[in-house]
């Protein structure tokens, strides 16, 4: 069996007439006419779909665009289509609205009405509309006209209590009930005269966009895992970390991330200073790097995340990371959460502020290596619209590492993000304290069918320097957060408990 979903034309019209005469049982005042068709085809010739079975149209739906503002919405069936003049049909509008879905009656096992439906929802997402719109008869509702309100009625059809061919389909495709209409279809006797105005929302609509193609939004991320290694000179180091942003810019990546204190192999000419001092001296090099990394963000059109470095304010030490956009702006977020080590040995203190920042790619979160160990934070920005998590690290050991990375993956599937880790390898005798490292940088996903049955999107070989790139589609966070099997974020008992940001 050979079934294509296609846009329908006027040499169909035969097999569609055939069909139509069969989906309403051969009520020829029901079906329609070839000019009608032809209308249709030249006012909005992609609203007007079919599915073909072994070379034959059996089913069909018909659409126009509204404007929601200038059309009467709650109007009769044949007032929104001016008689089969469509005058209604503006492509300016908001609103795809279905005035026609039918099956014929040998083919209504193959669920061909759910592929229409489908392409119905990709053409309203591609074409930036506000949503579907469609008078539903409710034909059982005859049955019960005399014992029960529609209003009622429609409740227990969402209960599944009773079973209404149209209604139910309609349900179990993901529309709901705006409002009940009388007199939709005068003729309508089974329905007793009453319809339903059924809704779909397009989550992916963009007010601020006329058209745009939306069943996929696709942004590229660059990991660098940074082998550590002694540099004569700053220029050195400078050459080393634009190698890896023109690598990745190549590639056509969105983000490139470098790891936490990616920069700390610059103390090494201050390794007979305490850690303090050493520390210090370094932070003041952060100034001219990230300046440089904005240079190279702009010149290589890539958003960089420049790790982490050291930065001294008012006397306290800071472990920050800048977000350098391709356009030139900066941003910045300072390490919330202090590792007892690095109070212990650079007195470091943690910073105060928690932000997602919009990007051209969307809306991001920084934190850095033990802040990712602290979910509050996190979800905070998830309530922000944060639809990626970056997290540069550094860890000196295998379980500190792993512990790095199942938090991640927590922070993935719990907020319904991605979370991209990116950290360093080797060593670097002659800089106290950062000696050793162990990385496995990656890209974790939320956990449901849109995405890999781990969890794991992409991840480097361990303790080797390489680039990882892969790909994450944020319009797939938005498909889970409105049908995922389980909707973590929507799910959540407010009524009980919430995390704030205390300001």
């Amino acid at each position: 069996m050979d079934i294509q979903v296609r846009n329908l034309t006027i040499e169909d019209y035969k097999d569609l007439k055939r069909s139509m005469e069969k989906a309403y049982g051969g009520d020829t005042g029901d079906v329609w006419t070839r000019e009608n068709i032809v209308d249709l085809i030249e006012i909005f010739p992609e609203g007007q779909l079919c599915v073909e079975v072994d070379g034959r149209v059996v089913a069909c739906a018909l659409s126009l665009i509204i404007d929601s503002k200038k059309t009467n919405i709650y109007k009769k069936y044949y007032e929104i289509i001016d008689n089969g003049k469509f005058s209604t049909h503006d492509y300016q509008g908001d609103i795809l609205y279905g005035i026609e879905v039918f099956v014929h009656p040998d083919f209504r096992s193959l669920r061909l009405g759910r592929r229409l439906y489908d392409v119905r929802k990709e053409l309203c997402e591609q074409m930036n509309l506000r949503g579907i719109l469609a008078g539903g008869r409710i034909p059982n509702y005859h049955a019960y006209a005399d014992k029960i309100t529609p209003r009622t009625y429609i409740e227990k059809v969402k209960r599944k209590e009773i079973f209404d061919p149209t209604l139910t389909f309609q349900l179990s495709n993901d529309f709901h009930v705006s409002k009940i209409l009388k007199n939709y279809l005068p003729e309508d006797k089974e329905s007793n005269e009453f319809a339903t105005l059924l809704q779909w929302d397009n989550i992916y609509y963009d007010p601020d966009t006329k058209y745009s193609s939306a069943s996929k939004q696709t942004t590229r991320l660059g990991l660098v895992q940074w082998q550590m290694r002694l540099f004569k000179d700053i220029n050195d180091f400078y050459d080393q970390v634009e190698f890896f942003v023109d690598a990745v810019s190549d590639y056509g990546s969105d983000f490139v991330m470098f790891p936490e204190f990616f920069n700390t192999p610059l103390m090494s000419p201050y390794n007979e200073l305490p850690e303090r001092a050493a520390m210090e001296k370094l932070s003041e090099l952060t100034g001219e790097i990230v300046e440089k990394l904005q240079e190279f963000a702009v010149s290589y059109n890539v958003n960089i995340i420049a790790g982490s470095m050291p930065i001294m304010e008012y006397k306290k030490l800071y472990n920050a990371s800048y977000l350098c956009h391709r356009n030139g702006k900066v941003d910045v977020h300072k390490k919330i959460h202090i590792t007892p080590n690095e109070f212990k040995y650079y007195g470091m203190v943690g910073g105060n502020e928690i932000n997602v920042f919009d990007t051209d790619c969307g809306k991001v979160g920084l934190l850095i290596c033990y802040d990712v160990e602290f979910p509050e934070v996190s979800r905070i920005m998830a309530d922000q619209g944060m639809q990626i998590l970056f997290v540069p690290y550094m860890t000196d050991t295998q379980n500190g590492y792993l512990r790095v990375r199942a938090c991640a993956q927590a922070r993935a599937i719990e907020n319904e993000c991605y979370v991209a880790i990116a950290g360093c390898v080797g060593n670097l005798p002659r800089v106290n304290n950062m000696d050793i490292q162990y990385s496995q940088s990656a890209v974790f996903t939320p956990s449901d069918f849109a995405f890999p049955n781990n969890g794991i999107k992409a991840e480097a070989t361990p303790n080797t320097e390489m680039v990882l790139i892969a790909d994450v589609d944020l319009y797939a966070l938005r498909d889970l957060h409105e049908y995922g099997t389980v909707k973590i974020l929507k799910d959540r008992r407010k009524d009980l408990y919430r995390v704030n940001l205390l300001k």
